[in-house]
């Protein structure tokens, strides 16, 4: 039986609506079964409960989890109508698929970008990239080449946004200071074990100028299930409020991001079907401001000032 949808969705722009949730395909590869059957079971159970936006980037899975995911579509290509497509590009990891390179590095140069977009395309084996992001600052960026670069690819209609990921206020500023079209979204790591972008403008700079937030890992990478003090101040809150709400840790942990006036779209990334299918669970949890400062003071060790 299917689950009631029940994941809403959030306009980023006049044309183009994400889900409060996303699914984060970084793990793909790693899964016991990667096969097209396999795949494609993950990413029914995701629309299933309405989460439609999937997050990818071409270096996922040493380049792999983007021809993972469009292998799983070839076998039923009347999705692509119901999700959106998020990729990222810039990241230069040493590897074999890139045997001339030396060091990891950055790489923003409208040749790549463009290049990097039509492998995405390819691999997926999709039209268009609903957006791209810059996957981190790149020191050598030259701010105009790039966002000339932006602009012709949504002009062409390749991509219909572009955005970026692990930007600082003052690095959105620069690029967008050279773009005609307006950036989507910054996708940051945030969550209770990474509170620095309540502190450090991130979120500021974005609800000043409208952008939602996108959140990777905003489960820690896990380490909210570890042994690190934060952890352990945390999870004895944690589980009682997913005992009150019939959930999960999981849940309320993700719960507390949703809260955020920023909206802030959490990227879950897992190959259990099981905790796939139950990601919607988030919405369940009651979350009020006391709430929220209670747990956001269990974080950071300390109260408020």
């Amino acid at each position: 039986m299917k689950i009631q949808i029940t994941v809403p969705h959030i306009e980023l722009s006049k044309d183009i609506r994400f889900s409060r949730l996303a699914y984060g395909v970084w793990r793909l590869s790693e899964a016991t079964d990667s096969s097209p059957k396999a795949v494609l079971e993950r990413i029914h159970a995701c629309l299933d409960q309405g989460v439609t936006t999937f997050d990818h980037a071409d270096i996922y899975g040493d380049y792999r989890c983007e021809t993972l995911f469009g292998d799983a579509l070839r076998l039923d290509p009347t999705l692509k109508k119901r999700m959106q497509i998020v990729t990222k590009t810039d990241i230069m990891l040493l590897s074999k698929q890139w045997p001339s390179t030396r060091v990891k590095h950055y790489d923003t140069s409208p040749e790549h970008v463009l290049a990097s977009v039509d492998r995405s395309l390819k691999r997926i084996g999709v039209d268009v990239i609903d957006a791209l992001l810059i996957h981190r600052p790149d020191p050598l960026m030259d701010a105009h080449a790039l966002g000339a670069c932006l602009d012709q690819l949504i002009d062409s209609g390749k991509i219909r946004s572009a955005g970026v990921s692990n930007f600082m206020p003052w690095d959105v500023d620069l690029l967008q200071s050279t773009m005609r079209h307006t950036l989507l979204t910054n996708q940051i790591e945030l969550s209770l074990m990474h509170t620095d972008p309540l502190t450090n403008g991130q979120m500021a700079h974005a609800q000043q100028h409208q952008q939602a937030l996108m959140a990777w890992s905003p489960l820690g990478g896990g380490r909210l299930f570890g042994q690190e003090d934060c952890a352990k101040r945390l999870r004895p809150a944690l589980d009682a409020l997913a005992k009150t709400a019939s959930t999960d840790t999981t849940a309320v942990a993700i719960a507390w991001l949703l809260h955020h006036p920023a909206n802030v779209i959490p990227v879950l990334g897992t190959n259990d079907l099981h905790r796939i299918k139950q990601m919607h669970a988030a919405f369940q949890v009651p979350m009020d401001r006391q709430t929220w400062f209670e747990l956001y003071t269990l974080a950071i060790g300390n109260d408020v000032p």
